[in-house]
């Protein structure tokens, strides 16, 4: 291309026809990818978008069973009846007369009562026998709130439930007063609020914790918490009936150890992190983690077929041990024996097989043999820790929010807070009612 200058006439139409060929030929190969990207997009030909969500396989329709009865939704009690009719016949404009009720239309409406603010007017009085004056001493029942603060417990509450059980930011509730009921409320008054809501609870907390480790079992189980941007965990420990919840910058065993105290008699169903070896005492381990690997390592090593037959051993005893019924307390101990026995059998031609992809879930296999069977000789005892992760969920979707608490003061408060919650949750009762009662009668749980 340098000699461009001095090329003959021939020479340059040459040059002009391998480069028009060439810009024919980057034509047709852009063409070519339009096409064959257009298609890509368009799901690879089936006429679908990519990006947009398939279509269900349409199913084949049942018919419908026919009930002896209709089932509707159930009416409530009508506090208020309106009627609804034509005073002239929209044809002639005659004046109707009569009529009879043709049908029903129930609608809830919500309404919000207004704040009620009550002064209360403290009294002195005059004895002239002890020549003494005397004031009343106030109790919370009296006035209905917490202390000297000016809000009353309905409103300490319902920022308390909102906050915790339905996780909404403090702005959010500020606003909500304020749309609601027209009470300004500064966000200072709003941790003022959950911090006396937890004070009030330290005593039911101290019930709690004891009422956990008197539990024949234990699950437990830990997630991140950041305090003031410093990482941190969350620790959960439940029972069917109670929820308990500290934090503890540290992820070490010495945390359950002391949450549960050095004479807890239980069992602690947990994963297989080794902060919860330090426990002295039973141990039942967690099938679902246990379950969710070894389907890892299958899908993993799909084309050995040996990984795949001892996977589908591993798993097969499990289900006969959770579907072991006999309710005689011997034939199950015996079971757990038969069963653990089973496993090492299962586990240990591989633990020295450094070409054996099972080789490491089979040595922890080994390693708590005598902690996977516990469930089979007590069926009280669950063979997962689905409930201690169930418990946490709310505190995890509450840290996607908040991004975790601001001070250690705050951290204490969520826990006492989570705790108090989720236990009244656990055993069925109305949050708002139970919180209130906890503000008026600190020392009930």
């Amino acid at each position: 291309m340098e000699n461009l200058g001095t090329a003959s006439r021939a020479e340059l139409l040459e040059i002009i026809a391998s480069l028009v060929a060439e810009v024919e030929a980057l034509r047709a190969r852009v063409a070519e990818l339009e096409e064959e990207n257009l298609r890509l997009r368009r799901g690879g030909g089936s006429g679908v978008e990519l990006w947009v969500k398939p279509s269900r396989p349409a199913k084949e329709k049942k018919e419908r069973n026919r009930r002896d009865r209709a089932y509707v939704r159930r009416r409530e009690s009508p506090d208020e009846l309106r009627y609804h009719g034509l005073e002239r016949c929209p044809e002639c404009g005659r004046k109707l007369q009569g009529g009879w009720e043709h049908r029903r239309h129930q609608v809830m409406e919500v309404v919000l009562p207004r704040v009620r603010i009550v002064d209360h007017v403290v009294v002195r009085r005059w004895c002239g026998v002890c020549r003494k004056q005397w004031l009343p001493q106030l109790e919370a029942e009296q006035i209905g709130a917490q202390g000297k603060r000016r809000f009353g417990v309905s409103v300490q509450g319902l920022v308390t439930v909102l906050h915790v059980a339905c996780r909404i930011p403090m702005k959010m509730i500020r606003r909500l007063l304020w749309e609601l009921w027209g009470m300004r409320i500064s966000k200072g008054e709003v941790v003022e609020l959950l911090d006396g809501a937890a004070a009030a609870g330290e005593e039911a907390l101290r019930l709690l914790r004891e009422a956990v480790r008197a539990s024949p079992w234990v699950c437990a189980d830990e997630t991140g918490w950041r305090q003031d941007g410093d990482n941190g965990y969350l620790w959960t420990f439940a029972t069917p009936r109670v929820r308990y919840f500290v934090w503890d910058q540290s992820r070490s065993g010495q945390v359950p150890k002391e949450v549960l105290g050095e004479e807890f008699g239980g069992v602690c169903v947990s994963d297989f992190y080794s902060g919860y070896n330090r426990l002295e005492g039973k141990h039942q381990r967690c099938w679902v983690h246990l379950i969710r690997d070894l389907r890892e390592l299958a899908e993993v090593n799909s084309d050995r077929p040996d990984t795949l037959a001892w996977v589908e051993a591993v798993l097969a005893l499990y289900g006969q041990a959770r579907g072991f019924g006999d309710p005689r307390p011997r034939r199950r101990a015996q079971a757990q024996r038969q069963f653990q026995q089973e496993l090492a059998e299962l586990a240990q031609p591989w633990v020295n097989d450094d070409t054996a992809p099972q080789r490491v879930l089979a040595q922890r296999l080994l390693k708590h043999l005598s902690e996977l069977f516990l469930f089979v000789g007590d069926p009280a005892v669950p063979a997962d820790n689905n409930l201690a992760e169930r418990s946490l969920r709310p505190a995890v979707v509450a840290r996607k929010i908040s991004g975790g608490t601001r001070s250690a003061k705050g951290s204490r408060t969520k826990m006492a807070l989570l705790s108090l919650v989720g236990t009244w949750q656990a055993q069925g009762k109305p949050l708002l009612p139970s919180c209130q009662q906890l503000l008026l009668s600190p020392s009930r749980p």
